[in-house]
């Protein structure tokens, strides 16, 4: 009886063992791997009604210069994927040197591969074409892209980044530290609104050719279509980029440049609690204070304190760079930085909310240090008193054409000097 039903049993296992080895025989394994990727997806962030993340942004005119709002432009926050923008500013600048081309291959490190998404997907040991991993950045925000960029220019990502903050500080960025090259999360990584919109600037006035990347929609890479995240490309008017970004600590970010009847403004947003609300306060932000924006130019365009002048500007705007100072002009009382209410984030609300009294204009240009020829002048100009007195003891012995003609000349070198110029 014993042996009769311990044979039953294991006949009895063995076949619920055959069903299942049948079973899984039969699994796809396509589903398999997607309920694989599925299982270990990392998790979205969700946030509740409590999360809010220090706020702050800032409207600039880039005519003018002026500022036409803000919110707590000058705190510190962490700048997440904005920090991309420097990245390919100083990539952009090799490309304007001839140093590297679009088709340049750059090597991908292991440490490269292993960067946390999002990303590309690159694999440790290829390479990856200089304009891919540009157009990584600008659309997927690419952190495996920022990486191989770091490295190929920096030799490492930590190089890079001192690189990144001194180019920042040379910009007049003074608020801003880079630590890495993607903006993932660093607690010593911090910048400030108003610092993202002298970026924003820089960057379309020193490569006007390659800030045009800013705008790619889409592109395909190893059969794989990727998307920029920017949502107000082709959906507000005027918008022509800038980036994205997103962290735990910083809140969804966005810097924006936006063109309509001759007017050019750059808008930062920071600290958003949703990618929805946040696109909703740029739009707000856009709608209530393009119309405010000059059309002609009365600022100087943005260079690096170090003197570097655009190659591509011609003669006139070079000088004009490095000269002219945009004046201050109050246009209305200033209103007190302050977080916004919370209920000012929602996107409902945000969308139609009553638009802020511009506060006084607070132009931030990093003013150029002035060349070499500069102080040539300034000693010129105080030469020209004892130039004066040997030139009118000269003309008491000369016959009147003679004069007339030494006079002329002395008028000349005034003029080339220039009595206006501030030399500082």
């Amino acid at each position: 009886m014993g042996a009769r039903i311990s044979r039953a049993y294991w006949l009895a296992l063995a076949g619920l063992v055959a069903t299942l080895t049948i079973a899984a025989a039969g699994c796809d394994p396509a589903q398999a791997r997607v309920k694989s990727k599925r299982d270990h997806a990392r998790p979205r962030a969700i946030h509740g009604p409590n999360y809010h993340p220090p706020y702050a942004d800032i409207v600039v005119d880039d005519k003018s210069g002026f500022v036409l709002h803000e919110v707590s432009a000058d705190e510190p926050r962490h700048p997440a994927s904005l920090t991309k923008i420097m990245t390919l500013y100083l990539l952009f600048e090799q490309l304007e040197a001839g140093k590297l081309s679009l088709d340049t291959e750059l090597p991908i490190s292991t440490r490269a591969a292993l960067q946390n998404p999002t990303k590309l997907g690159l694999k440790a040991n290829q390479t990856i074409k200089v304009e891919d991993a540009i157009k990584g950045l600008v659309t997927k925000s690419a952190n495996d892209a920022a990486v191989v960029v770091a490295e190929a220019l920096g030799g490492s990502e930590e190089e890079f980044a001192k690189l990144m903050t001194a180019k920042a500080a040379a910009l007049g960025m003074t608020s801003t530290t880079y630590v890495n090259a993607s903006g993932l999360p660093a607690e010593e990584q911090i910048t400030t609104a108003r610092d993202q919109a002298v970026l924003g600037r820089a960057v379309q006035h020193r490569f006007p050719v390659y800030y045009q990347y800013f705008a790619t929609p889409s592109f395909r890479y190893k059969g794989a279509e990727m998307h920029n995240h920017n949502a107000l490309l082709g959906q507000v008017k005027g918008v022509d980029g800038i980036k994205t970004g997103y962290t735990e600590a910083s809140g969804y970010n966005l810097t924006s440049s936006v063109r309509r009847d001759e007017k050019h403004i750059v808008a930062v947003v920071l600290g958003g609690t949703s990618n929805g609300a946040r696109d909703a306060r740029m739009r707000q932000l856009i709608e209530a204070h393009i119309s405010q924006a000059s059309t002609q130019r009365t600022a100087p365009i943005i260079v690096e304190a170090n003197g570097q002048e655009n190659p591509s500007l011609d003669n006139a705007h070079q000088r004009d760079a490095l000269y002219n100072r945009a004046p201050i002009v109050a246009v209305a009382p200033a209103t007190p930085n302050a977080e916004p209410p919370a209920a000012e984030r929602s996107d409902a609300v945000a969308a139609g909310a009553k638009a802020d009294p511009v506060p006084v204009p607070r132009p931030r240009l990093q003013t150029a240090r002035l060349p070499a020829r500069a102080s040539k002048q300034a000693a010129t100009v105080q030469a020209l008193p004892a130039r004066r007195q040997r030139l009118t003891a000269k003309v008491s012995t000369l016959s009147v054409p003679q004069a007339a003609s030494t006079l002329r000349q002395t008028r000349h070198v005034e003029r080339n000097a220039g009595p206006s110029a501030p030399l500082q």
